[in-house]
């Protein structure tokens, strides 16, 4: 018998009907149900019927070119997405909401352990994706990412109620944490958590990156030169989930922000000081 977690089996399960391609009438019918039932605003996006899957629904591109903010200085939200928290790093610890903290290193895992003291009273920031939220995440800011690591977990939900009741959801879910430089050598990292019926987390620049299989090997990649532009496609998720950023001491500022908004990809929601 299979040791894979129950929440894990149930989302490969879903992810393989929503990557079922059914005949047009009967597709058309699931994504347009999908949408009245979730509350999608799909305004900025193609009708819910020319989507040959569930998935490429939930994975869908926004139609027109975002207005991005072009000041350097200034930080946007990668994700439409709620701010579960947010705040400074403390004795090693960030929190998944307010009275619910978990240690940093653990989050990290293996390979990062030499930054741990690097974001000693740093910044965090955890951005929540419902199902009905645009599910494709972006770049910050200007930055080149140095590595990403992949660690498999369980796939709790990640919805208010988990955050509040159970503790080290993020150290216990699988995810893709990506070692990041901004403002020339100063560290960044931002954390990507899977969830109930998260399909997948893909990253745009690196097909080997694999999640939501059977393996229980942690896989790390470094890459020589990869630097990305505020605005740039990061991956996307498959479902809602969660994303979390560490930032050094002294670096990144969510100045525009409070625990309970709901912002918008493209919205400016810190400084950056180099």
């Amino acid at each position: 018998m299979s040791n894979k977690p129950l929440t894990s089996m149930i989302s490969q399960l879903f992810g393989k009907f929503a990557g079922t391609e059914f005949p047009s009438a009967i597709q058309s019918f699931i994504n347009k149900t999908y949408v009245a039932l979730m509350g999608l605003d799909m305004s900025r996006f193609d009708e819910p019927g020319s989507y040959t899957t569930l998935n490429k629904l939930f994975t869908r591109a926004i139609k027109s070119p975002m207005k991005i903010s072009s000041d350097v200085t200034e930080v946007i939200s990668p994700v439409d997405s709620l701010i579960t928290d947010f705040g400074q790093i403390s004795d090693g610890k960030a929190y998944q909401i307010k009275g619910m903290s978990y240690p940093i290193d653990k989050l990290l895992g293996d390979y990062y352990q030499n930054d741990v003291e690097i974001l000693k009273d740093g910044c965090y920031a955890n951005f929540y994706l419902s199902p009905k939220d645009y599910h494709r995440y972006h770049i910050p800011l200007d930055m080149r990412i140095k590595s990403a690591t992949h660690i498999p977990g369980a796939l709790y939900p990640v919805n208010m109620p988990f955050l509040k009741n159970k503790a080290n959801l993020f150290i216990e879910n699988e995810r893709i944490v990506l070692e990041c430089e901004i403002c020339g050598d100063k560290k960044m990292f931002m954390i990507l958590v899977g969830a109930l019926n998260v399909g997948s987390m893909t990253l745009s620049f690196d097909e080997r990156v694999q999640t939501n299989i059977d393996s229980r090997k942690v896989s790390h990649y470094i890459y020589d030169d990869l630097n990305m532009k505020k605005g740039d496609l990061l991956g996307w998720f498959e479902m809602g989930s969660t994303m979390v950023i560490f930032s050094q001491t002294d670096t990144l500022y969510f100045g525009n922000i409070q625990a309970g908004q709901k912002v918008s990809f493209g919205d400016v929601i810190g400084k950056v000081s180099c």
